[in-house]
């Protein structure tokens, strides 16, 4: 790092090799924060609000403005059954409610999984959420492919989504869409985000152990950022029932933050410029002779 770099990441006063920062030599960095935050939500409603404001807090505290959460983060039981369903909240109900208040107390965004209440009394839907500082819930997404799988029949107990036109939010011009676990799988649900605008895309997961799924998830996530150009963040949940290692990659292709096993944050930055100057050596959208369409 120059000495010229060091300066744009200190405040004015700051001393530099003995010299005070003068104001003029202070430049705002563009781009903001990411940060994967993973954790196994349980049972206990309050106990995984509880993880959600700390774990929050501490990325918040380490320079993130939007905060991933995994799929499930509302409740969640293995296997899945009717306890989802009795469990199931609107999307006005308290988890949201308490989502939003944790958004605007931190001045941070916030996607996490809710389980939400479904057309019928004998399945729930699989959403994601987005609230905002101040505005509360600006989008939310249904899981359009649900993991019957690997051995899981999600759909036993899952209403799957209608395809919809994709919702986004902007951040500091990035514009952010979201998608959930086992739609990784499917190209074409990242390229639809990518279509309405998105320059990051938020993968909360609950990807399930098991032989080679950690390469599959590590593999899946990387080829959505690289095909796309684009930011992806996926938050997993942790073992023993999932594997963890979420990760942000940027538009290249390059895992820019990750996590193993544990429970934890890792943060991220975002940079508009590094968008551009992708999508100008690697021009594949621009290039595509293909469009995707709802089967």
């Amino acid at each position: 790092m120059t000495e010229h770099q060091e300066i744009l990441r200190r405040e004015p006063g700051d001393v530099v090799q003995g010299e005070i920062v003068p104001d003029d030599a202070v430049r705002e960095e563009p781009g903001f924060g990411v940060a994967v935050a993973q954790f196994a939500p349980g049972p206990d409603k309050a106990a995984n609000l509880a993880t959600i404001a700390r774990l929050a807090r501490t990325a918040a505290a380490r320079g993130a403005s939007l905060v991933v959460f995994p799929e499930y983060s509302s409740y969640f039981v293995d296997p899945l059954g009717p306890a989802l369903v009795e469990n199931a909240e609107p999307l006005d109900g308290p988890f949201v409610t308490a989502l939003a208040e944790l958004s605007t107390e931190l001045d941070a965004h916030l996607i996490a999984g809710l389980v939400a209440r479904g057309s019928d009394e004998r399945r729930f839907r699989n959403l994601l959420v987005a609230v905002s500082p101040g505005e509360g819930l600006v989008a939310s997404y249904g899981k359009l492919h649900l993991y019957d799988a690997f051995g899981g029949r999600e759909s036993d107990w899952v209403e799957a989504a209608a395809i919809d036109e994709p919702q986004t939010f902007s951040i500091q011009g990035v514009t952010i869409g979201m998608q959930t676990c086992y739609d990784i799988r499917f190209p074409e649900v990242s390229r639809r985000l990518v279509d309405a605008g998105a320059d990051l895309v938020a993968v909360p997961a609950e990807w399930v152990r098991g032989p080679l799924k950690e390469h599959h998830w590590r593999s899946l996530v990387t080829a959505r950022a690289l095909e796309n150009t684009i930011y992806v963040a996926a938050a997993d949940q942790t073992p023993p029932i999932a594997v963890g290692a979420s990760l942000v990659v940027d538009p290249m292709g390059v895992t820019i933050a990750s996590l193993a096993e544990r429970e934890d944050v890792a943060v991220a930055w975002v940079d508009p410029r590094r968008l551009d100057e992708v999508r100008r050596v690697n021009p594949a959208l621009a290039l595509r002779r293909f469009r995707v369409e709802p089967v």
